[in-house]
């Protein structure tokens, strides 16, 4: 188990999550254009929706339940990444604030995190998925070696509505295959 792991990148640092984000995440998250693409979160949201969110983060961290603030180096808290148990596999989800978007910052989070993941768990396995319409986010986890392995339905919190939801997955042996070459 892990307590505070923080990772550095070129651009980013990627933290435990503070208190005092809170103003920022509900600043980045109260915007339909990023909630849209979330199944977890509700459109509006508000400051005490994310203070909430963030006195239920836990103290410790596996692999299996990490989340870590995407940070600007100069710039601050512009997005997270994280892991949680869903069924008998781990799932990463992650999301940037639309100002940040197609920039790379993603990538660079996501490799990131998932060679922390890979290097501190023992399970050869995570799943992801993106909703049908989100081909940015599904393009980025293609880059890293995750597979399409069908089409599930989630609910979508902002939308209100329950959505088609291409279901992936990464095997260690998929990411480092994937990644050798970049």
């Amino acid at each position: 188990m892990t307590s505070q792991p923080e990772i550095e990148t070129e651009r980013l640092v990627l933290r435990r999550p503070r208190l005092r984000d809170g103003p920022r995440i509900a600043s980045l998250l109260n915007n339909y254009q990023v909630t849209k693409n979330l199944a977890r979160v509700p459109y509006p949201y508000t400051l005490n929706m994310a203070l909430d969110w963030l006195l239920r983060q836990k103290r410790d961290w596996t692999p299996e339940t990490i989340t870590f603030a995407v940070c600007e180096k100069k710039g601050g808290l512009i997005g997270f990444c994280g892991t949680h148990r869903e069924g008998q596999f781990t799932e990463i989800g992650y999301w940037l604030g639309q100002p940040y978007w197609n920039r790379g910052y993603m990538s660079e989070a996501l490799k990131a995190v998932l060679e922390w993941y890979f290097a501190n768990s023992q399970s050869d396995t995570l799943i992801s998925g993106v909703f049908y319409f989100n081909t940015a986010s599904l393009a980025v986890q293609k880059k890293f070696g995750f597979v399409e392995t069908g089409i599930g339905k989630r609910i979508c919190l902002a939308q209100s509505a329950e959505i088609d939801h291409i279901e992936t997955q990464l095997t260690r042996s998929d990411f480092f295959r994937a990644t050798r070459t970049q």
